[in-house]
């Protein structure tokens, strides 16, 4: 049989009583093993460190194969390594490899960035945990990470993009992309494979710039008058959106706690600058806010419930079908806004600090002023402009005769 030794004989061998071991005359060491069963394998024996050892190889190897595996196994012996301790190696690296997922990953950034102090915090950190476990868990989430491709993420976005958009399409691809440089920083071994030009959504060709005219802004205000069939939560927003210039998901997210008598105070986890932010509120949007009720356990300021904002989407559509103003979304209030300022001469530096935009170079390093009573002043101004615009003051202007 030693001088036959080929993959047919090896098929047609009969088992016995007993597991036997044949050695492979064609390769040092190399044992086929045939149980009573008759199942075969093949197994390498040796000596390391004058102990005998045995190192079982793969199942289903053609005969070449595992002669093969028996000369790496004692070369390996050559160098000094032990060649069952370097494959228990080879295993436990390729199954760490493989619980290196793309979710695992993300998850591990999640909780890290969620033990940071609150002004380090990511501003919508619970946001994109959630489009994670909607959009990339579901396509790439268990993907390991050294098999990562650059096809997957174009994939990825590609699906998104036809279900969602390209905007959000881009967004999830920044928030992957800082996770991914994020942990190549930590390793050694990690290239992204997130590159330039695959963007999806042209943010200069979609920048808005639609303010709400004199009458549109009337028609708005008219249909978010507080009344029993009005969804008061949704009403107030639009009102104290533009009464305060805030952002969507700033105002639309807003809780109890973040008010106080005449200040609203934004934490820097939920604003793009990344530091508190504080506005004074104008007796106007104060009214908007003493107008909603406290619902007990629940801290968000325009809900239904208290526990969960707003969902904007439906609200906005019937408000557009009763006022008859197309074309706008939520965030022209805060482009309008910042025109009424003007209007009403609030200075420059005055109105972008109201908007939460912080003034750079060196002046914003060496001018600390908080400017609160500005503020204050501009806000006011801006509430009185809006209450011009709602009660106009009647015609005076008399038109002259030939």
């Amino acid at each position: 049989m030693a001088k036959g030794f080929t993959d047919l004989k090896i098929k047609n061998l009969k088992a016995g009583a007993v597991r036997r071991e044949i050695p492979d005359p064609g390769a040092s060491g190399l044992y086929l093993v045939v149980q009573p069963s008759g199942k075969k394998s093949f197994a390498v024996r040796y000596r390391y460190n004058g102990t005998p050892r045995k190192l079982t190889l793969p199942g289903g190897l053609t005969l070449k194969a595992a002669r093969k595996l028996a000369s790496d196994a004692l070369y390996e012996l050559e160098k000094g390594h032990d060649p069952a301790a370097t494959k228990k190696e080879t295993r436990a690296k390729l199954k760490a490899a493989k619980a290196a997922t793309v979710q695992a990953l993300c998850e591990n950034y999640l909780s890290r960035e969620a033990k940071k102090p609150e002004a380090e915090k990511l501003r919508t950190l619970g946001e994109r945990k959630r489009e994670l476990e909607r959009l990339v868990y579901p396509e790439i989430g268990d993907v390991p990470l050294a098999d990562l491709k650059r096809s997957h993420i174009v994939r990825m976005l590609d699906k998104i993009e036809d279900a969602n958009g390209a905007k959000m399409a881009d967004l999830t691809l920044a928030f992957v992309r800082r996770i991914f440089n994020w942990h190549a920083a930590r390793v050694d071994d990690f290239n992204s494979p997130i590159v330039r030009g695959m963007s999806r959504y042209d943010a200069k060709a979609n920048q808005g710039t639609r303010i709400l005219s004199d009458d549109e802004i009337r028609k708005i205000w008219a249909a978010t008058e507080p009344s029993e069939k009005a969804p008061q939560p949704f009403h107030a927003l639009v009102r104290f959106l533009l009464l305060t210039g805030a952002r969507r998901a700033e105002g639309g997210e807003i809780t109890w706690p973040e008010i106080t008598e005449y200040d609203w105070t934004l934490p820097a986890r939920r604003n793009k600058v990344a530091v508190d932010l504080v506005r004074p509120l104008s007796k106007a949007a104060q009214d908007v806010l003493k107008s909603l009720p406290r619902i007990d356990g629940g801290a968000f300021v325009f809900s239904n419930d208290g526990r969960h904002p707003l969902s904007l989407t439906t609200p906005l559509a019937r408000l557009t079908a009763a006022t008859g103003v197309t074309g706008w979304r939520l965030h022209d209030l805060r482009r309008s806004c910042r025109t009424l300022m003007s209007r009403a001469g609030v200075s420059v530096d005055v109105a972008e600090r109201c908007l939460g935009h912080v003034v750079g170079g060196v002046r914003g390093v060496y001018d600390q002023n908080k400017y609160h009573r500005e503020m204050q002043r501009a806000f006011e101004e801006l509430a009185t402009q809006i209450k011009r615009i709602i009660n106009p003051p009647p015609d005076t202007v008399v038109e002259l005769r030939r």
